[in-house]
């Protein structure tokens, strides 16, 4: 069945995939530069929470916004390199949204890992944290998928034609961001996130430029509506 703008059916579709390819690899970006200037591994993370905690808050809390984007973003990618090459969108795509799963697993570890800092200082925060570090979770058996991902849907973007040469090199990139609990930034973290920003942002515009284009009008209902939701759900999720 097609939409009020005779445009076949795909899912997320152009207004989510969209913009979660142009706004997914920025945030994760911007949470990758605020941290930049402390030390990559957990001590001197919880350390630098501790010295300012407004910051590292808005660091992670970027990062992981940028990485819950990524879902329809990925979607949306192999969805484009799946109409030529349909098994590399299918294994790559698969392997990245695995990957994906695994960080916000992460990010809720490192959260509550924050909040010991608040409850118990941060010496014993870090005592804490290193005598549970690499305790076996489910999560470690899928955590290496997301590297491999990229390389694949690196491949299947420029085979397909989704991507020239240089774009899907940057999309390969991204395997080099480490994985793992409390994992600060690096040089290399800063390459592979501006890497999948110059490999989707122009994507996103492309896919929301795509014909059929909707008035003005529509544009801005919609815009308005998904604002106005992401205050509701802000407030509500407050409750719990």
């Amino acid at each position: 069945m097609n939409n009020s703008y005779n445009e076949p059916f795909w899912f997320p579709g152009r207004w989510v995939g969209g913009f979660t390819l142009m706004l997914g690899p920025f945030l994760l970006l911007i949470g990758v530069l605020l941290r930049i200037q402390y030390h990559f591994f957990f001590p001197q993370q919880l350390a630098a929470f501790n010295a300012n905690p407004l910051l590292i808050t808005a660091s992670y809390s970027t990062f992981l916004a940028g990485n819950i984007l990524m879902w329809p973003a990925i979607v949306t990618l192999t969805q484009q390199i799946g109409l030529k090459k349909p098994g590399w969108a299918w294994w790559g795509g698969t392997m990245v949204i695995f990957g994906l799963f695994a960080r916000t697993f992460h990010a809720g570890i490192d959260h509550l890992a924050f909040q010991l800092v608040h409850i118990h200082e941060v010496e014993q925060a870090t005592k804490t944290v290193a005598d549970a570090y690499g305790a076996f979770h489910i999560v470690s058996v899928i955590s290496p998928l997301i590297m491999f991902g990229w390389i694949i849907l690196a491949i299947g973007a420029y085979l397909s034609g989704t991507l020239g040469l240089i774009r899907s090199v940057a999309l390969g990139l991204m395997a080099m961001l480490m994985i793992g609990v409390l994992k600060g930034s690096s040089v290399v973290s800063v390459i592979a996130t501006a890497g999948l920003c110059i490999a989707l942002v122009p994507l996103g515009v492309k896919v929301l430029r795509a014909p059929p284009v909707p008035g003005y009008r529509v544009i801005t209902i919609r815009l308005l509506f998904f604002i106005c939701l992401l205050i509701f759900l802000f407030f509500f999720g407050q409750l719990g």
